[in-house]
């Protein structure tokens, strides 16, 4: 694995945030986030946030990792919550690279 290299699979359970709206997360396990910490200093623009593209099931999108509580979370748009018909609760399987 090179100094930017990344491709990460991981699975875990969808939570959600409540606040104006609610907001959809799937939490990186320890070992990928510390994986993921080993490059943000070269890539992340801003609040530890880290750049990826992220795939769960058929559906691929470019996001962004937020950093929270020493772990990063994955967001889940709308759009790929409703095409892979993921709600609350349920457990997912993610892919990231870097973009």
């Amino acid at each position: 694995m090179g100094e930017l290299d990344l491709d990460l699979q991981f699975s875990g359970e969808v939570w959600t945030w409540r606040g104006p709206a609610p907001f959809y997360f799937l939490t990186v396990p320890d070992d990928e986030s510390a994986q993921l910490q080993e490059v943000a200093r070269a890539v992340t623009y801003g609040w530890g946030m880290l750049p990826v593209r992220a795939r769960i099931g058929g559906t691929g999108w470019t996001t962004s990792l937020w950093p929270k509580d020493g772990r990063y979370v994955l967001p889940l748009k709308v759009a790929v919550r409703r095409a892979e018909r993921i709600d609350e609760g349920d457990t997912v399987t993610a892919r990231l690279t870097l973009p």
